[in-house]
């Protein structure tokens, strides 16, 4: 299990308690991300973006806070991202009232207080800006700002989700699996993560592992779980590399492979799945020395050379699922 912080945008653990196990599953957050810098700006770009911001331009003003935000060409300064943005917000952009509820919600340039987060998150979330009617469900759901209410966490995760966001999505689908604020719709639950999924968050091709797995909203199939736990594994993503090494550990959809099971628990014990350590321990009594030498050598090459996780500067809340046993 992750802490509280490690959702689908707010989000829901599925845990592999053995194979003929009961399902159980969590609902927790993560944080979603805002807007996303396209590319770096040279330091002439930089200039030009500032004098127009200077002279009033709405729209070079949020996007001059967003590149003091992501650090993008410059040294990130979260007080001058929150000065740029409060100007731009006042005009009525979007992108700069969803990057000021990011910095409230989280005390960065300026004092931490969520009933300002969601006041800003909502101004944007009704000009129909998706990532902050996400974070704005995310809110709903934890009380953090807001009184409680899952009715409207739902409401707005599915105004993001329609909209596209696959954060978004990934939460409402992960509400539909969980039950929590609305009636359990396994059908549902497996439109939402797959068309996250499709988009390629991770977070929602991990828990579309752990549905097939199960045979959870589709028909049982192990195959399909390891398609998607791989998808997630080669973005990074700590639970799919788990849930791909349970898998090749125990032959189910995959050749069974001890020496790749070791590898994927590797890589996702070193991207903090506590589950993943226990497991490798338990590897590493079974497998022959020569076999666990040359497991302990591919794993240390993909180590080297691995990919950092997908969304770890997210501003977005998440939901995610795994497989394998806890300890």
């Amino acid at each position: 299990m992750q802490s509280r912080r490690a959702w689908c945008v707010l989000s829901l653990i599925f845990t592999f308690m053995g194979v003929r196990q009961a399902f159980s599953q969590q609902v927790q957050p993560l944080p979603n991300d805002i807007l996303t810098a396209r590319r770096e700006f040279t330091p002439t770009d930089l200039l030009r973006l500032r004098q127009k911001a200077e002279n009033g331009d709405g729209d070079a003003q949020s996007i001059l806070g967003l590149i003091y935000l992501r650090g993008s060409g410059i040294p990130q300064d979260y007080h001058q991202a929150a000065k740029w943005f409060t100007v731009a917000a006042a005009k009525g952009s979007a992108d700069a009232q969803l990057g000021l509820g990011y910095l409230y919600r989280h005390g960065r340039g300026v004092k931490q207080d969520l009933r300002q987060a969601s006041r800003y998150y909502r101004a944007a979330a009704e000009q129909g800006q998706t990532t902050a009617a996400n974070n704005l469900g995310t809110m709903y759901q934890h009380g953090e700002g807001v009184r409680k209410s899952l009715d409207q966490a739902l409401h707005w995760y599915r105004v993001s989700a329609e909209h596209g966001n696959p954060v978004g999505q990934c939460n409402l689908g992960s509400l539909y699996l969980s039950g929590r604020g609305v009636s359990k719709n396994s059908s549902e639950a497996a439109h939402w993560l797959l068309a996250a999924a499709q988009q390629g968050l991770s977070e929602a091709q991990n828990n579309l592992a752990v549905m097939y797995f199960k045979g959870v909203g589709f028909p049982r199939d192990y195959p399909q779980a390891a398609v998607w736990a791989r998808r997630a594994a080669e973005r990074g993503n700590a639970w799919g590399q788990a849930d791909l090494a349970y898998l090749y550990e125990h032959g189910l959809g995959v050749p069974l492979d001890y020496i790749a099971a070791y590898m994927w628990y590797s890589a996702a014990a070193a991207g903090g799945n506590d589950n993943s350590k226990a497991r490798l321990k338990s590897l590493s009594r079974v497998m022959p020395p020569e076999q666990l030498d040359t497991a302990r050598t591919q794993a240390a090459a993909y180590l080297s050379e691995r990919p950092k996780p997908s969304g770890t500067s997210s501003q977005s809340e998440k939901n995610q699922t795994t497989l394998i046993p806890g300890p």
